[in-house]
Protein backbone atom coordinates (compact mmCIF):
# COMPACT_ATOMS: atom_id res chain seq x y z
CA UNK A 1 0.00 0.00 0.00
CA UNK A 2 2.98 2.38 0.81
CA UNK A 3 4.55 1.55 -2.42
CA UNK A 4 1.63 2.59 -3.94
CA UNK A 5 1.13 5.65 -2.35
CA UNK A 6 4.59 6.74 -3.18
CA UNK A 7 4.53 6.14 -6.98
CA UNK A 8 1.15 7.70 -7.29
CA UNK A 9 2.89 11.10 -5.37
CA UNK A 10 5.31 10.36 -8.08
CA UNK A 11 3.08 10.26 -10.77
CA UNK A 12 1.27 13.61 -9.50
CA UNK A 13 4.32 15.35 -8.76
CA UNK A 14 5.53 14.68 -12.15
CA UNK A 15 2.21 15.26 -13.61
CA UNK A 16 2.33 18.96 -12.17
CA UNK A 17 5.96 19.52 -13.49
CA UNK A 18 5.10 18.78 -16.71
CA UNK A 19 1.95 21.44 -16.50
CA UNK A 20 4.39 24.09 -14.99
CA UNK A 21 7.24 23.47 -17.55
CA UNK A 22 4.26 24.44 -20.21
CA UNK A 23 3.76 27.58 -18.17
CA UNK A 24 -0.64 26.64 -19.35
CA UNK A 25 -1.38 30.32 -18.87
CA UNK A 26 1.50 32.02 -20.66
CA UNK A 27 1.07 29.83 -23.47
CA UNK A 28 -2.73 29.75 -23.52
CA UNK A 29 -2.02 33.60 -24.33
CA UNK A 30 0.14 32.98 -27.08
CA UNK A 31 -2.46 30.96 -28.58
CA UNK A 32 -5.35 33.35 -27.95
CA UNK A 33 -2.76 35.96 -29.80
CA UNK A 34 -2.39 33.63 -32.70
CA UNK A 35 -6.68 32.79 -32.89
CA UNK A 36 -7.17 36.71 -32.54
CA UNK A 37 -4.83 37.45 -35.67
CA UNK A 38 -6.61 34.00 -37.88
CA UNK A 39 -9.73 35.54 -36.97
CA UNK A 40 -8.91 39.26 -37.69
CA UNK A 41 -7.22 38.09 -41.24
CA UNK A 42 -9.52 35.69 -42.34
CA UNK A 43 -12.26 36.57 -45.09
CA UNK A 44 -15.62 34.69 -45.50
CA UNK A 45 -16.43 31.91 -43.21
CA UNK A 46 -14.25 30.56 -40.09
CA UNK A 47 -13.08 27.38 -40.68
CA UNK A 48 -13.21 26.20 -37.36
CA UNK A 49 -11.32 23.25 -37.32
CA UNK A 50 -8.25 25.33 -38.87
CA UNK A 51 -8.71 28.03 -36.25
CA UNK A 52 -8.80 24.87 -33.24
CA UNK A 53 -5.71 23.26 -35.04
CA UNK A 54 -3.73 26.58 -35.09
CA UNK A 55 -4.35 27.16 -31.85
CA UNK A 56 -3.39 23.91 -30.41
CA UNK A 57 -0.43 23.89 -32.72
CA UNK A 58 0.50 27.80 -30.86
CA UNK A 59 0.08 26.55 -27.82
CA UNK A 60 2.54 23.26 -27.67
CA UNK A 61 4.98 25.70 -28.95
CA UNK A 62 5.16 28.40 -27.29
CA UNK A 63 5.25 25.50 -24.07
CA UNK A 64 8.40 23.61 -25.57
CA UNK A 65 9.95 27.26 -26.19
CA UNK A 66 9.06 28.06 -22.44
CA UNK A 67 10.36 24.76 -21.33
CA UNK A 68 13.68 25.29 -22.95
CA UNK A 69 14.23 28.64 -21.54
CA UNK A 70 13.61 27.26 -18.08
CA UNK A 71 16.09 24.09 -19.19
CA UNK A 72 18.66 27.22 -20.19
CA UNK A 73 17.82 29.12 -16.53
CA UNK A 74 17.86 26.36 -14.46
CA UNK A 75 20.56 27.47 -12.07
CA UNK A 76 20.15 31.06 -12.18
CA UNK A 77 15.77 30.12 -11.44
CA UNK A 78 17.27 28.29 -8.21
CA UNK A 79 18.29 31.75 -7.08
CA UNK A 80 15.51 34.04 -7.47
CA UNK A 81 12.39 33.64 -5.00
CA UNK A 82 10.21 33.80 -7.60
CA UNK A 83 11.14 30.67 -9.70
CA UNK A 84 13.11 28.47 -6.80
CA UNK A 85 10.16 26.35 -6.96
CA UNK A 86 9.50 25.58 -10.38
CA UNK A 87 10.08 21.75 -11.48
CA UNK A 88 13.80 21.76 -12.37
CA UNK A 89 14.96 23.53 -9.73
CA UNK A 90 12.90 21.59 -7.14
CA UNK A 91 14.36 18.17 -8.85
CA UNK A 92 10.55 16.90 -9.73
CA UNK A 93 11.64 16.86 -13.65
CA UNK A 94 15.14 16.14 -14.77
CA UNK A 95 17.23 17.84 -17.44
CA UNK A 96 16.78 15.06 -19.45
CA UNK A 97 12.87 14.49 -19.38
CA UNK A 98 12.67 17.97 -19.90
CA UNK A 99 14.61 17.95 -22.97
CA UNK A 100 12.53 15.04 -24.18
CA UNK A 101 9.15 16.94 -22.92
CA UNK A 102 10.36 19.92 -25.13
CA UNK A 103 11.02 17.80 -28.10
CA UNK A 104 7.63 16.02 -28.12
CA UNK A 105 5.53 19.15 -27.09
CA UNK A 106 7.65 21.11 -30.02
CA UNK A 107 7.57 18.38 -32.82
CA UNK A 108 4.07 17.73 -32.41
CA UNK A 109 2.90 21.68 -32.57
CA UNK A 110 5.42 22.41 -35.71
CA UNK A 111 3.61 19.06 -37.96
CA UNK A 112 0.65 20.21 -36.32
CA UNK A 113 0.74 24.00 -38.50
CA UNK A 114 2.80 22.11 -41.01
CA UNK A 115 -0.49 19.86 -41.65
CA UNK A 116 -3.06 22.49 -41.12
CA UNK A 117 -1.60 26.06 -42.20
CA UNK A 118 1.72 26.84 -44.74
CA UNK A 119 5.78 27.05 -44.97
CA UNK A 120 5.57 31.21 -44.14
CA UNK A 121 3.69 29.93 -40.82
CA UNK A 122 5.82 27.48 -39.63
CA UNK A 123 9.01 29.34 -40.49
CA UNK A 124 8.01 32.12 -38.43
CA UNK A 125 7.23 29.76 -35.89
CA UNK A 126 10.48 28.65 -36.11
CA UNK A 127 11.94 32.10 -35.67
CA UNK A 128 10.18 33.00 -32.61
CA UNK A 129 11.98 29.45 -30.86
CA UNK A 130 15.03 30.74 -31.84
CA UNK A 131 14.54 34.13 -31.20
CA UNK A 132 13.03 33.57 -27.59
CA UNK A 133 14.65 30.55 -26.73
CA UNK A 134 18.52 30.77 -28.07
CA UNK A 135 18.67 34.57 -27.91
CA UNK A 136 16.82 36.35 -25.61
CA UNK A 137 17.42 34.00 -23.40
CA UNK A 138 21.49 34.46 -22.44
CA UNK A 139 20.88 38.05 -23.34
CA UNK A 140 18.87 38.59 -20.03
CA UNK A 141 22.31 38.48 -18.28
CA UNK A 142 24.12 40.99 -21.10
CA UNK A 143 21.19 44.05 -21.19
CA UNK A 144 18.18 45.80 -21.94
CA UNK A 145 18.64 44.48 -25.67
CA UNK A 146 17.44 41.38 -24.45
CA UNK A 147 14.34 43.48 -24.11
CA UNK A 148 13.85 44.66 -27.50
CA UNK A 149 15.15 40.86 -29.02
CA UNK A 150 12.49 39.11 -26.47
CA UNK A 151 9.47 41.54 -27.50
CA UNK A 152 9.99 40.42 -31.47
CA UNK A 153 9.06 36.83 -30.64
CA UNK A 154 6.00 38.04 -27.80
CA UNK A 155 4.85 39.80 -30.76
CA UNK A 156 4.56 37.54 -33.51
CA UNK A 157 1.41 35.40 -32.34
CA UNK A 158 -0.74 37.54 -34.19
CA UNK A 159 1.30 37.82 -37.15
CA UNK A 160 1.99 34.28 -37.25
CA UNK A 161 -2.12 33.90 -36.95
CA UNK A 162 -2.91 36.34 -39.84
CA UNK A 163 -0.37 34.37 -42.07
CA UNK A 164 -2.03 30.85 -41.16
CA UNK A 165 -5.42 32.58 -42.68
CA UNK A 166 -4.17 34.83 -45.49
CA UNK A 167 -0.55 33.05 -46.78
CA UNK A 168 0.74 36.43 -46.57
CA UNK A 169 2.76 39.22 -44.39
CA UNK A 170 0.69 42.28 -45.21
CA UNK A 171 0.88 46.14 -43.86
CA UNK A 172 -2.68 44.84 -41.74
CA UNK A 173 -0.53 42.15 -40.65
CA UNK A 174 2.61 44.75 -39.68
CA UNK A 175 0.12 46.88 -37.71
CA UNK A 176 -1.13 44.23 -35.35
CA UNK A 177 2.69 43.13 -34.35
CA UNK A 178 3.65 46.28 -34.00
CA UNK A 179 0.72 47.16 -31.46
CA UNK A 180 1.87 44.21 -29.45
CA UNK A 181 5.88 44.76 -30.05
CA UNK A 182 5.82 48.13 -28.47
CA UNK A 183 3.12 46.89 -25.67
CA UNK A 184 5.80 44.53 -25.05
CA UNK A 185 8.14 47.37 -23.54
CA UNK A 186 6.27 48.98 -20.43
CA UNK A 187 4.96 45.04 -20.08
CA UNK A 188 8.34 43.63 -19.80
CA UNK A 189 9.94 47.03 -17.65
CA UNK A 190 6.99 46.09 -15.19
CA UNK A 191 7.97 43.54 -14.69
CA UNK A 192 12.11 43.74 -14.08
CA UNK A 193 11.07 46.81 -11.36
CA UNK A 194 8.83 44.66 -9.72
CA UNK A 195 10.85 41.63 -9.39
CA UNK A 196 14.55 43.77 -9.91
CA UNK A 197 15.33 41.97 -6.71
CA UNK A 198 15.30 38.78 -7.92
CA UNK A 199 16.60 39.55 -11.31
CA UNK A 200 19.66 40.71 -9.89
CA UNK A 201 20.48 37.49 -7.83
CA UNK A 202 20.46 35.76 -11.05
CA UNK A 203 22.21 38.81 -12.90
CA UNK A 204 19.49 39.80 -15.31
CA UNK A 205 19.75 42.93 -16.79
CA UNK A 206 16.46 44.27 -18.16
CA UNK A 207 16.01 47.82 -17.43
CA UNK A 208 16.61 50.45 -19.53
CA UNK A 209 19.48 53.02 -19.37
CA UNK A 210 21.39 52.69 -16.24
CA UNK A 211 19.43 49.83 -15.22
CA UNK A 212 17.93 51.49 -11.97
CA UNK A 213 14.28 51.88 -10.40
CA UNK A 214 14.74 55.75 -11.22
CA UNK A 215 13.12 58.36 -13.18
CA UNK A 216 14.93 57.69 -16.48
CA UNK A 217 13.14 53.91 -16.51
CA UNK A 218 9.82 55.58 -15.38
CA UNK A 219 10.37 57.64 -18.56
CA UNK A 220 11.00 54.80 -20.83
CA UNK A 221 8.14 53.06 -19.82
CA UNK A 222 5.79 56.26 -20.04
CA UNK A 223 7.27 57.03 -23.62
CA UNK A 224 6.36 53.24 -24.91
CA UNK A 225 2.78 52.94 -23.39
CA UNK A 226 2.48 56.69 -25.24
CA UNK A 227 3.17 55.13 -28.53
CA UNK A 228 0.24 52.53 -27.72
CA UNK A 229 -2.31 55.39 -28.43
CA UNK A 230 -1.51 56.14 -32.03
CA UNK A 231 -0.66 52.72 -32.92
CA UNK A 232 -3.93 51.11 -31.27
CA UNK A 233 -6.36 53.31 -33.83
CA UNK A 234 -4.62 52.08 -36.94
CA UNK A 235 -6.46 49.41 -37.41
CA UNK A 236 -9.40 51.45 -37.58
CA UNK A 237 -7.25 53.79 -39.90
CA UNK A 238 -6.55 51.49 -42.38
CA UNK A 239 -10.70 50.31 -42.38
CA UNK A 240 -9.25 46.45 -40.42
CA UNK A 241 -11.85 47.32 -38.18
CA UNK A 242 -14.51 49.84 -37.47
CA UNK A 243 -14.85 53.29 -35.49
CA UNK A 244 -15.97 51.60 -32.05
CA UNK A 245 -12.84 49.31 -31.17
CA UNK A 246 -10.33 52.42 -32.14
CA UNK A 247 -12.55 54.46 -29.14
CA UNK A 248 -11.90 51.56 -26.98
CA UNK A 249 -8.21 51.09 -27.70
CA UNK A 250 -7.81 55.00 -27.07
CA UNK A 251 -9.40 54.74 -23.64
CA UNK A 252 -7.64 51.81 -22.64
CA UNK A 253 -4.21 53.46 -24.00
CA UNK A 254 -5.67 56.55 -21.86
CA UNK A 255 -6.07 54.38 -19.11
CA UNK A 256 -2.96 52.43 -19.35
CA UNK A 257 -1.00 55.20 -19.67
CA UNK A 258 -2.16 57.03 -16.95
CA UNK A 259 -0.59 54.32 -14.55
CA UNK A 260 2.65 55.34 -15.54
CA UNK A 261 2.46 58.91 -14.04
CA UNK A 262 2.39 57.25 -10.46
CA UNK A 263 5.83 55.48 -11.07
CA UNK A 264 7.27 58.93 -12.44
CA UNK A 265 6.31 60.29 -8.90
CA UNK A 266 7.05 57.93 -6.37
CA UNK A 267 9.13 54.50 -8.47
CA UNK A 268 7.40 52.38 -6.00
CA UNK A 269 7.07 48.52 -6.64
CA UNK A 270 3.16 49.35 -6.19
CA UNK A 271 3.07 51.43 -8.94
CA UNK A 272 5.27 49.43 -11.09
CA UNK A 273 2.91 46.52 -10.03
CA UNK A 274 -0.02 48.66 -10.99
CA UNK A 275 1.61 49.27 -14.28
CA UNK A 276 2.20 45.44 -15.08
CA UNK A 277 -1.63 44.45 -14.27
CA UNK A 278 -2.76 47.01 -16.56
CA UNK A 279 -0.78 45.48 -19.34
CA UNK A 280 -2.13 42.34 -18.43
CA UNK A 281 -5.57 43.54 -19.15
CA UNK A 282 -4.87 45.98 -22.06
CA UNK A 283 -3.93 43.53 -24.68
CA UNK A 284 -6.87 41.15 -24.74
CA UNK A 285 -9.25 44.13 -24.22
CA UNK A 286 -8.16 45.76 -27.24
CA UNK A 287 -7.82 42.36 -28.96
CA UNK A 288 -10.96 41.91 -28.10
CA UNK A 289 -12.77 44.91 -28.80
CA UNK A 290 -10.71 44.74 -32.70
CA UNK A 291 -12.59 41.09 -33.07
CA UNK A 292 -15.72 42.04 -31.84
CA UNK A 293 -15.89 44.91 -34.16
CA UNK A 294 -14.74 43.43 -37.16
CA UNK A 295 -18.00 41.03 -36.95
Amino acid sequence: MQSVEINSFSFASKAKGYYELLKFRLSFLVAFSCGFGYLLGVQGTVDWAHFTWLMIGGFLISGASIGINQITEREFDKLMKRTEARPLPTGRLSVNEAIQFGVLTGGIGFSILLWQTNTLTVLLSALSMVLYSFVYTPLKRVGPIAVFVGAIPGALPPLLGWVAATGVISHEALIIFGIQFIWQFPHFWAIAWVADEDYKKAGFKLLPGGGKQDLNTAINIMIYTLFLLPLGLLPTYFGLVGITSGVVATLCGVLFLAQTFSLMKDYSRKSALKIMFGSFIYLPIVQIAYLLDKI
